[in-house]
């Protein structure tokens, strides 16, 4: 009933034939920027275009840019066999712990002379308050099985079963039961990349540069397995996730922290931010705290580039800000690691797309350190 009535808003939204009219929209566009600044607040717009702010808000930071409406106006008008469909898994809902997050789902792509094929690990986002392994579907999943390169799309424990470790331990565990199961799938365990936005993002970069979380001498084949990943991609992500890192690389000593950091640290009053307990956490989650020489290479891309950011500004837009990959990037090119920061009007001259990067990385005949 929700989803009709979504459908319903969307239609009443932009009362436009089937084919889409692009002097129309313009004009639409025109009129609702009051204030002749190129982007769109909802203060701005119609009530019913309100209620579906949040799918023309591509990036989250509560404002609409021409791009970002026009690209909503294009994916609405693609014809139904252009769509995004979903993809059937070749194992879903696969346990890899007790809780009902603790699942992925796994596309096996075609192998060639019987090769073990590499592996993408997807890590949703959703501020770890929410967000679902089923988000992924699409077809970046067909893009990769057709160059040979197996999918796996991951769930793990929110902020409301408890506090940092247990997402990132959780990715991590469920890294290792997919490489405890390399042989039965014909994976090669050597070659696995994640990838993931927002909170996915930091998980996968968390497992790129965390010490190997691998127990040689447990009893537990999953937990002997290694960790480490050949490689890590991010959209709107974060290399840290210490409110004290945040206020020195923007300059803005009273920023408040996101609300998503609050669930994150289990925190329950203002006081916890100075605690012992807390700082440990926000340096240990920070990815940017584990970098060392021997990490994997990382592919960032994000909404918007270094723009400003005041004390008023809307959390959303620092905690998805690009200065998070710049400075990761002045970070591993101090330790000559490659890492890769694009945005909309500033792309990587060597890849096409994140995929694109990580295809090649899990496709090279190296695999290198895990």
């Amino acid at each position: 009933m929700k989803q009709v009535h979504l459908v319903f808003v969307i239609a009443l939204l932009f009362l436009v034939p089937a084919v889409s009219n692009a002097q129309q929209n313009r004009d639409r566009f025109r009129r609702w920027d009051k204030n002749n600044d190129g982007k769109l607040t909802k203060d701005e717009m119609p009530e019913q275009a309100v209620k579906v702010f949040g799918r023309l808000d591509a990036n989250r930071d509560n404002t609409v840019t021409r791009e970002e409406y026009d690209a909503f106006l294009k994916r609405r008008d693609r014809p139904r066999n252009q769509t995004r469909q979903a993809i059937a898994p070749t194992h879903a809902d696969l346990s890899y712990g007790k809780h009902e997050k603790q699942a992925f789902d796994l596309w096996l792509a075609k192998s060639k002379d019987g090769e073990p094929t590499p592996l993408v690990i997807y890590i949703h986002g959703g501020g770890f308050r929410g967000g679902d392994k089923n988000s992924s579907r699409g077809q970046p999943i067909q893009d990769y099985l057709n160059q040979g390169v197996s999918f796996a799309s991951m769930n793990y424990r929110l902020s409301d079963v408890g506090p940092y470790p247990i997402m990132m331990h959780d990715a991590a565990r469920g890294l290792q039961h997919i490489r405890s199961k390399a042989k039965e799938w014909n994976l090669d365990g050597d070659r696995v990349a994640c990838y993931g936005g927002s909170a996915g993002a930091g998980i996968s970069l968390w497992l790129g540069f965390h010490d190997d979380l691998a127990d040689p001498n447990s009893k537990d084949l999953i937990a002997r397995q290694s960790t480490r990943i050949v490689a890590a991609g991010t959209t709107g992500g974060q290399s840290t996730y210490d409110m004290r890192t945040f206020r020195e690389w923007f300059g803005v000593p009273n920023l408040k922290p996101h609300p998503a950091l609050v669930t994150f640290y289990g925190v329950q009053k203002d006081e916890d931010w100075e605690s012992d307990r807390v700082k440990k956490l926000m340096a240990d989650a920070s990815p940017i705290t584990h970098l060392t020489k021997d990490d994997p290479p990382v592919f960032m891309t994000y909404g918007k580039g270094d723009v400003p950011v005041d004390e008023n500004s809307d959390p959303g837009l620092w905690v998805h800000h690009a200065r998070l990959g710049l400075k990761l990037k002045e970070a591993m090119k101090a330790i000559n690691l490659e890492c890769h920061v694009t945005w909309r009007d500033n792309q990587s001259a060597d890849y096409k797309d994140i995929h694109t990067f990580l295809r090649e990385k899990v496709s090279a005949t190296s695999a290198g350190r895990r």
